[in-house]
């Protein structure tokens, strides 16, 4: 089975694999420095797909096997951090699962979705995320896998760059005001491909039609060969709650997708938001 990296499912998606610690933050107040350390410990935990000795651990941060030692044993306490008894090597512990779901379930669109996820992946056969805002951040909250052979490495969690993902441009159409200029002026927009979005006219441009036609789509914008498409999900107040998408390749999903996927993307999307209490105008 075919497995594509985890940017795959939307155009915008993180790597999911691990990250090297960067040493080149600016440094924490003294008083702090112990706690400083410690998360950025649990994040590059989190973050490594198999366990890791305390030696390997205290040469990624430059610090002494001793401190990295005090330190991760502090998170196994407490339950954020397991240690294999075998191989003596650490890796994140359920406790961090069991809060990310707890988060995760604040997000109210969450179980209002599932059912509708499920009947959208049965209908079009291609893979469905849900997304929400976490500040200005779009970021994955559930993943039902489609039916075709490819699987996709995003997973809840995942976040999605605005300019680049079917999930982003929806909220950028249609989520709170003033998102559209702060993501314009964070910093150059990454190329991820030729196709990418990268210039604020551009963006604009594609921000205006979505927000016109009520959905979005970003067909190589982030991987070649890959396509979303996305609507946007509204609660009782008909403010933005979220965006649900099929994703799949360009072969499945085209960059104008059919009338069909539309109107059952945009028919999911629409009850779930008559079940968060929105109701059109």
């Amino acid at each position: 089975m075919k497995q594509l990296t985890a940017h795959s499912i939307h155009p915008g998606a993180r790597a999911s694999g691990a990250r090297r610690p960067a040493r080149d933050r600016a440094p924490a107040p003294a008083a702090t420095e112990t706690v400083d350390l410690s998360l950025r410990l649990l994040e590059h935990l989190v973050a490594l797909r198999e366990p890791i000795g305390v030696s390997d651990l205290a040469r990624a941060f430059g610090t002494s096997k001793t401190k990295a030692y005090r330190h991760v044993q502090t998170l196994v306490r407490h339950g954020f951090v397991r240690q294999d008894r075998a191989t003596r090597r650490y890796e994140a512990g359920i406790k961090l699962f069991a809060l990310g779901e707890r988060l995760r379930e604040r997000f109210g669109v969450l179980p209002a979705a599932r059912e509708d996820m499920a009947r959208l992946r049965d209908e079009t056969g291609q893979a469905v995320a849900l997304s929400g805002l976490a500040g200005d951040r779009v970021v994955i909250l559930e993943l039902f896998h489609g039916h075709a052979i490819v699987e996709f490495g995003t997973r809840p969690g995942t976040l999605l760059d605005l300019h680049a993902s079917a999930h982003g441009k929806v909220a950028l159409a249609f989520g709170p005001e003033g998102l559209l200029e702060r993501c314009l002026v964070a910093g150059p927009l990454k190329a991820w491909t030729p196709q990418t979005i990268c210039s604020r006219g551009a963006l604009e441009r594609a921000v205006a039609t979505v927000r016109k036609r009520g959905w979005a789509t970003a067909p190589n914008e982030v991987l070649t060969g890959v396509n979303g498409l996305a609507a946007p999900i509204f609660d009782h107040r008909g403010d933005y709650a979220g965006g649900i998408a099929i994703a799949g390749s360009v072969q499945h999903i085209a960059a104008t997708p059919s009338p069909a996927q539309i109107a059952a993307v945009k028919a999911a999307a629409s009850n779930i938001s008559r079940k968060m209490g929105w109701r059109p105008q």
